[in-house]
C-alpha cells in the first residue's frame, strides 16, 4: 500500500504471539549489525507492510535463550486481517522464529507493561550421551543429583523476596535495571532514565511457583525446573538454576540458600548455568487472574 493511502488512517495496536529458538540470535533486542529476534521481526513487518514499527516484547530475553510463546506489541496503520499478517510474517521470517498467534487488541496494551506474570522453564539432560539433536536446547549434566535437594532448594524462592544475590553483576546491570521488568534483559528503552527519577531500581521479586519434576519419557533423562513470578532480574532463572545444581550436586548446602538470600551480593550464589537450557514458556495478562493476588 502506497504511503499517501495510509495518510489518515488511524494506528491499531498488535499482539503477536512469537516462539524462537534463540540459539542463532543475539537476544531479543535489536543491535547493530547483529541478528536479534526483534530486528527479524522490525524487518518482516516492514516488507510486508512498508511500515517499521519496532516491536516490544514482553521480556527481552539473552542470547540464546529460546521462547515457546513470547508477545510482542507494536502498532500499524495498514489495514490487513489478522490471519494475513500471520501468514505473511511466516513466510518472510526465518524458520527459527514462528508467529503462533496475532490480534489487535485496546489501545492501551502493551506487552511488557501490561504483563502481570511470566514463567520460564529451564531444562537438563540428565544422561551421560545428550543426543546431537537436543544439545541446543538443554544443559547437559550427568553427573548425580539429589531431586529431593532440588525441589526443597525451589520452595525456598517462592514468595517475595530480594533477589540481587541473583542479578547479573555485569557493568551494564543499572542499565538492565531500568526497564524494571528485566527479564534476561537488554539496555532499557530510550527515556526510561526519566522514570529513574520517579522509582527507584528493586531487586525486590514475587514467585509465585518455584518446582522442579521429571519429564515423562526415558526413566530420569529430562529435568525441567519451572518457575513463575512477576518479574526476573537479569540473568536471575539462570543464576537460580545454577546454584541449586549446586547444592543438588552436594558442592553447597541446603542451609546456606536463605543466607545467599540475605546477602544481596552476587558473589555469595552459585554460577550462571547456559543460555541453551532456558525457555520463556508463556506470559499472563490482566484480563487474566493472577495467583495469590499478584498483579
Amino acid at each position: 500500500m502506497s504511503d499517501n493511502a495510509q495518510v489518515g488512517r488511524e494506528f491499531q495496536t498488535w499482539k503477536l504471539t512469537v516462539a524462537y529458538d534463540g540459539t542463532d540470535f543475539q537476544g531479543w533486542q535489536v543491535q547493530p549489525g547483529l541478528p536479534t529476534i526483534q530486528g527479524e521481526l522490525q524487518a518482516a513487518l516492514g516488507r510486508i507492510t512498508g511500515e517499521t514499527p519496532l516491536p516490544q516484547g514482553s521480556g527481552r530475553t539473552d542470547a540464546g535463550v529460546h521462547a515457546l510463546a513470547q508477545v510482542a506489541s507494536f502498532t500499524l496503520r495498514a489495514p490487513i486481517p489478522a490471519e494475513n499478517l500471520q501468514r505473511a510474517l511466516n513466510r518472510t521470517l526465518p524458520p527459527s522464529i514462528r508467529i503462533l498467534e496475532t490480534s489487535t487488541v485496546r489501545s492501551s496494551f502493551h506487552a511488557r507493561h501490561s504483563a502481570v506474570a511470566k514463567t520460564y522453564e529451564y531444562r537438563i539432560f540428565r544422561l551421560g550421551l545428550c543426543p546431537p539433536f537436543l544439545a541446543r536446547y538443554v544443559y547437559a549434566c550427568p553427573w548425580p543429583l539429589d531431586l529431593e535437594k532440588l525441589r526443597s532448594c525451589a520452595r525456598v524462592f517462592e514468595g517475595e523476596h530480594d533477589f540481587k544475590s541473583f542479578a547479573a553483576n555485569d557493568p551494564d546491570l543499572s542499565e538492565r535495571e531500568r526497564s524494571h521488568a528485566g527479564d534476561e534483559t537488554g539496555p532499557a528503552e530510550p527515556g526510561a532514565e526519566v522514570a529513574l527519577k520517579i522509582a527507584p531500581l528493586s531487586t525486590v521479586r514475587t514467585i509465585y511457583a518455584s518446582e522442579w519434576e521429571l519429564q515423562p519419557g526415558e526413566a530420569g533423562a529430562m529435568l525441567v525446573y519451572r518457575v513463575r513470578g512477576n518479574g526476573f532480574l537479569h540473568h536471575m532463572v539462570r543464576n537460580l538454576v545454577g546454584t541449586m545444581l549446586e547444592v543438588g550436586r552436594g558442592h553447597l548446602a541446603f542451609e546456606e540458600l536463605a543466607g545467599i538470600l540475605t546477602a544481596r551480593d552476587r558473589s555469595a550464589a552459585g554460577p550462571t548455568a547456559p543460555a541453551r537450557g532456558l525457555f520463556l514458556h508463556s506470559v499472563q495478562y490482566d484480563a487474566e487472574k493472577a495467583p495469590d493476588g499478584g498483579a
